[in-house]
């Protein structure tokens, strides 16, 4: 029953085991004694356990059944470029230099291109070694086919995994929580009590990435993944804003308009609840949000307390139509942009900024979300050279001295190469030694064996399935030892082999080791951590430049769009704190190093600094305005240089550290003034955050002000 049910490391596994020992074993008999087609029996065994047992693709059964389907064009695309070029030494060294770089690259496309990298890089690896025979090109062909295709049968239909809340339904349910809030908020005395304002934390907190599964993040660069994670980010900031809302002065009542737009928030919330939960399209559309957000910000205020709610009311409306946007584009793909994008105007900013996204083709998402991550500063590019590197390094090795059975010698770099030089190295010890292990042991089952493929034919099955399901769970030593006894098993099926057969084995992962120790020596051997810093100190300053501009043009008809360069910047920082976050780092990080706040202010930056429509502000406001948002950036540009103090630019203290000067406007001071205010205010605050170093996490706190 476990084993249906369990959700626990060791119930997946051994429900990935049974896949991946069903389908390499039904190839690899089937092929191997059933037709005497030795070939195709090796490439169906090795195209099974490439994609199920080396790789790491997230998700349910169904789900990497369905990333397998999509890569079956590129796997039997690497075995003709593999089988192709590897006659030639400097040829198959070229390729895989050049392939292997490529492969390792497309982890910039998310979690299930990253999980599946592995295993096509070892499809490529395959053919490259002897015997080099591009007559039997076909016969790969077929094996490769007939693994993947039964591996996805089994993904599809062997013991079915419980099933796991996706990030659509977790969004649905924050959207169902504002709106209850939104509900609470329309009762005397129109705020929310600490309970429910604890729930809707809860809810919000749910939606970080960090708290979903790999197989349930929105991380892909197609329009409807956008869109998600859009959603996810605008759910997040709508919660937050129902529970920091201020309450109405003076007295307890709201006045009649502004229970009209709550209202239309809670019912706009609650169709995109029903929108993201059963797909239902909503009972009614936006627009008569989206007309009481303009008719509010255009609605005159006497007083700071006024005018702080009025401000926070419309910054309300927004999150709640970016929501209900972002939620349709997710659902309906670029047919829900239209109602999305709404008024050419749009009620706080275009829809080339809020759902630029939607306007672009597939192959220009693809294009942006790689060539942002080209280049020495992005991890995704650091690991692709650091892996490509380190497996032309190792195809030389092998062509030039004749390493026996080479492939194992890459097949090692790659299983075993991490990300920083620390964790490799701590990764290769365990390594050899359950090699060791497993070589001992599998040099005496040959020595006792000898041909007897009987024997080899019946301890097989059952060894691959401890070895699939035992290898995840208790690490890499065991997955070495295991591993080894597998390949010996089966390649004493295909010809006949001695004890020998296990020392090489061993010598292989030994060359592999050292290469890969090698390499990740040379390339950026730190890894996230070095690069974190300066990704950090990037967004800063696009921030700084971002706020300081929007700020300068804070009287003009028409507010300044959000610099791309802040996006740019903010994708490249949480790549790299992605990363950092699975890295073991020595020395230890500094308890100071608050990442998750700089984070945070980059998302604030976008949200913040367009201004709604309404009464432009005067000479007085804009000058109010414009000195704190100098202030601001000024503390931003100083957090950018702590961040990365070895390669800062210009003086480390680019900035005033005292009280900001924040003044207030004039009595009859328009609603968009308030709105500024109210968002350099969040900013202030992500700036002491940095000032001070808090614990990382405590970030998010500040989100409700944004």
């Amino acid at each position: 029953m476990e084993l249906r049910t369990g959700t626990g490391p060791l119930p997946a596994a051994a429900r990935r085991a049974v896949r991946v020992t069903l389908a390499a074993g039904i190839g690899f008999y089937g092929f191997l004694y059933g037709l005497d087609r030795p070939v195709e029996a090796t490439y169906a065994l090795f195209a099974a356990v490439a994609l199920a047992g080396l790789s790491r693709i997230p998700g349910s059964g169904h789900q990497r059944a369905l990333v397998v389907a999509r890569v079956l064009p590129a796997a039997c695309a690497l075995v003709v470029l593999g089988t192709w070029l590897s006659v030639r030494t400097w040829a198959a060294v070229a390729g895989m230099l050049v392939i292997g770089f490529c492969v390792a690259f497309s982890s910039a496309a998310g979690p299930r291109p990253a999980g599946a990298a592995p295993g096509l890089q070892l499809l490529y690896i395959l053919p490259s070694f002897p015997p080099y025979a591009p007559d039997t090109l076909g016969q790969r062909l077929a094996g490769t086919v007939a693994g993947v295709l039964l591996l996805i049968l089994a993904e599809a239909t062997v013991l079915p995994d419980p099933v796991v809340p996706g990030y659509r339904a977790l969004a649905a349910a924050a959207a169902d929580e504002a709106a209850r809030c939104a509900a609470v908020l329309e009762r005397p005395p129109h705020t929310l009590p600490a309970a429910e304002s604890a729930r809707a934390a809860e809810r919000a907190q749910a939606l970080r990435p960090s708290r979903v599964g790999e197989a349930q993040r929105p991380a892909g660069p197609g329009v409807r993944e956008r869109a998600l994670a859009h959603t996810g980010l605008a759910a997040r900031t709508l919660l937050a804003r129902l529970q920091s809302l201020p309450p109405p002065e003076p007295g307890p009542r709201a006045g009649p308009d502004e229970l009209v737009l709550v209202r239309a928030v809670r019912e706009s919330a609650s169709g995109t609840a029903g929108l993201l939960g059963a797909g239902s399209p909503p009972a009614t559309d936006s627009t008569r949000l989206r007309d009481l957000q303009v008719s509010l910000a255009r609605t005159p205020v006497t007083g700071p307390g006024p005018g702080f709610r009025n401000a926070a009311l419309v910054e309300l409306a927004d999150a709640a139509l970016v929501l209900r946007g972002a939620a349709g584009i997710a659902e309906r793909g670029r047919a829900g942009a239209a109602d999305a994008a709404g008024p050419e105007a749009g009620p706080v900013s275009g829809p080339a900024d809020r759902f630029w996204y939607a306007a672009e083709g597939p192959v220009r998402l693809w294009w942006y979300r790689l060539a942002a991550n080209t280049g020495p500063r992005s991890v995704h590019f650091q690991n692709a050279v650091r892996i490509g590197m380190a497996l032309a390094v190792a195809r030389a090795v092998a062509g030039l001295d004749s390493l026996p059975h080479g492939f194992w010698a890459m097949l090692a770099v790659l299983s075993l190469t991490r990300t920083n030089a620390e964790q490799t190295r701590a990764t290769v010890r365990p390594a050899l030694i359950g090699t060791l292990l497993g070589a001992v042991a599998a040099g005496g089952v040959l020595a006792l064996a000898g041909e007897a493929r009987t024997v080899y034919a019946i301890v097989l099955p059952p060894l691959m399935l401890f070895a699939f399901c035992v290898g995840p769970v208790r690490g890499v030593g065991w997955a070495q030892a295991m591993f080894t006894l597998v390949v010996a098993m089966a390649f004493a099926q295909l010809a006949p082999v001695t004890w020998q057969l296990a020392e090489v084995r061993f010598l292989d992962v030994l060359v592999g080791s050292v290469i890969g120790m090698v390499c990740g020596l040379l390339a950026w051997p730190r890894g996230a951590h070095d690069e974190l810093g300066r990704a950090v100190a990037g967004l800063l300053h696009a921030a700084a430049d971002d706020v300081q501009a929007a700020t300068a043009a804070f009287g003009r008809a028409r507010a300044v769009e959000p610099d791309q360069r802040v996006r740019h910047a903010l994708a490249m920082a949480e790549s790299a704190y992605a990363q950092y976050q699975t890295e073991r780092q020595h020395p230890a990080a500094a308890p100071g190093e608050d990442w998750q706040a700089a984070m945070m202010t980059g998302h604030h930056v976008l949200w913040g600094g367009r201004r709604p429509p309404g009464a432009p502000p005067g000479p007085r406001e804009e000058a109010v305005v414009r000195e704190y948002g100098a202030w601001v950036a000024a503390g931003l540009r100083r957090a950018a240089a702590a961040a990365d103090p070895v390669h800062a630019t210009g003086p480390t203290d680019p900035g005033p550290a005292g009280p900001a000067p924040r003044r207030p406007g004039p009595e009859d001071a328009p609603p968009v003034f308030y709105t500024a205010m109210a968002w350099l205010d969040a900013l202030t605050a992500d700036v002491a955050l940095l000032d001070r170093g808090a614990v990382a996490g405590s970030g998010a706190g500040a989100s409700g002000r944004a």
